[in-house]
C-alpha cells in the first residue's frame, strides 16, 4: 500500500491510497538499479558496500515501505535464528509469582542481550497441538529447575539443541549450572542449633513428609535442590543430635496439601522451622501469625534464596542468599560455548551465605 497526494475531481489536493503489490529485495533493486543481491548486502553483509550505495538502498526501502528480510530466510542463510528458548519448572504465569525465577530470567535476557540473542519462554504444551518446546525455531535452550521427564525438556532433547541445565536433576553431557545448596542449609541449621533450639521442623517440596520424623522419610523422591538441601541442613543438625520434623507435599511448590500440614505443624508448633524457600518461610510466617504466635518469641523462622520480599516482611527474614545474577550470566555463558562448539563442562557451585535478619532468636 502507497500514500501518495493527488488532484481531486474538484481541484483540490488530497490523500489517495493505491494498492500495490508486496515490496521484494527485486523491488528495491529495480527502483536503485542495482542487482539483488546487492540489496540482500545492504541488510546482511553491509561492509560489502559503500556507505553511499547502502544508505541509498535503505532510503529506497524505507521509502517503498520494506519491512526487512524474511526472518525464517534469514536464520536458513545463516544457520542461526539468534532466539534462545528458556524451559521454567511452572508454566510462564505461575513462574512470574517468584521473585528468585523472575530475577534469573531478566539475568539471562540480559546477559543474551548483550550476545546478541533474543529469549523466548517455553512451555510444555499450546493450543492446536502446538509444543513450543518442539516447534519453535531456536538456536539452543536453559532449562531451569525441570526435572528430565518433562515433555518439554524431552522435545529439545529429541532436538538435539544444546542445552544448560540449571537446578535440575543431572544429565549426561548436559552443563549444569547450581549453588552451593548444601553449604547454604549446614549455615542456616547451624545458626538455629547455637541460637539454643533443638525442636526444629523442616518445611520441603517435592517430599511426601506429614509431620514425621525425618528419620522416618525416605529422600527417594525429592529434587535434586531439595535433595541437597536436606543433606545440608541433616548434617548440622545430625551433629548436635536433632531429629527433625519434616513437613512436606509431594508437589514442586506450595499447595494446598502444604498449607494443611503447616497448620497441624502449628498445633503444637516447635521453636524453629526450616523452609526450601523464602515463600515457604513466609508462608509459615503469616500462618502463625494467624495464630497469634509471634516470630521469632516463639518461633523461629529461616528461609532460602534471600528473594526481595525477605528483607520487607515483617520481621526481615534470616535466609540463605544466592547470587541470582551470577547464576543466570553462568548458563548464557555455558551456551555460548555450546554454540561456538567448544567443550563446556559445568561449574563449580556457586557460593551462598546465610543473611541473618530478625526472625531468628534463642527459643523463649
Amino acid at each position: 500500500m502507497l500514500i501518495a497526494e493527488s488532484v481531486l475531481p474538484s481541484g483540490r489536493m488530497g490523500v489517495e491510497v493505491v494498492e500495490v503489490g508486496r515490496v521484494t529485495l527485486k523491488t528495491i533493486a529495480e527502483h536503485v538499479g542495482v542487482s539483488r543481491m546487492t540489496v540482500s548486502n545492504a541488510f546482511s553483509r553491509p561492509d560489502q558496500l559503500s556507505e553511499d550505495l547502502r544508505a541509498r538502498i535503505l532510503s529506497a526501502a524505507d521509502e517503498l515501505g520494506y519491512a526487512g528480510p524474511d526472518p525464517a530466510a534469514r536464520a536458513l542463510a545463516r544457520g542461526r535464528t539468534g532466539v534462545i528458548g528458556m524451559v521454567l519448572t511452572n508454566s510462564p504465569r505461575d513462574a512470574f509469582t517468584d521473585d528468585v525465577a523472575v530475577g534469573f530470567v531478566r539475568a539471562v535476557a540480559g546477559s543474551l542481550a548483550d550476545a546478541g540473542y533474543s529469549l523466548v519462554l517455553l512451555h510444555s504444551s499450546g493450543e492446536s497441538g502446538v509444543v513450543p518446546a518442539r516447534d519453535i525455531a531456536m538456536d539452543g535452550a536453559i532449562v531451569y529447575s525441570c526435572a528430565p521427564a518433562m515433555s518439554a525438556y524431552t522435545a529439545l532433547r529429541e532436538r538435539r539443541l544444546p542445552i544448560v541445565n540449571v537446578e535440575g536433576s543431572p544429565l549426561p553431557g548436559v552443563p549444569d549450572i547450581s549453588i552451593d545448596n548444601a553449604a547454604g542449609a549446614y549455615q542456616a541449621a547451624r545458626h538455629l542449633v547455637e541460637l539454643g533450639h533443638s525442636r526444629i521442623a523442616v518445611v520441603v517440596d517435592a517430599l511426601d513428609a506429614d509431620n514425621r520424623p525425618s528419620s522416618e522419610i525416605s529422600l527417594e523422591t525429592a529434587s535434586t535442590t531439595v535433595a541437597a538441601r536436606m543433606d545440608g541442613w541433616m548434617r548440622a543438625l545430625d551433629e548436635a543430635g536433632i531429629v527433625p520434623m519434616l513437613v512436606g507435599t509431594p508437589a514442586l511448590d506450595i499447595d494446598a496439601v502444604l498449607r494443611e500440614r503447616i497448620d497441624r505443624m502449628l498445633d503444637h508448633p516447635p521453636t524453629a522451622v526450616l523452609a526450601f524457600s523464602d515463600l515457604a518461610a513466609l508462608e509459615v510466617m503469616e500462618r502463625a501469625r494467624d495464630r497469634g504466635i509471634r516470630v521469632p518469641e516463639q518461633l523461629s523462622v529461616v528461609g532460602f534464596d534471600d528473594n526481595p520480599l525477605a528483607a520487607r516482611v515483617s520481621p526481615p527474614l534470616t535466609t540463605v542468599r544466592q547470587d541470582i545474577d551470577a547464576k543466570g550470566e553462568a548458563a548464557v555463558k555455558a551456551l555460548l560455548a555450546l554454540l561456538r562448539e567448544e567443550d563446556a563442562e559445568s561449574p563449580p557451585p556457586l557460593p551462598t551465605a546465610l543473611v541473618i535478619r530478625s526472625s531468628t532468636a534463642p527459643p523463649s
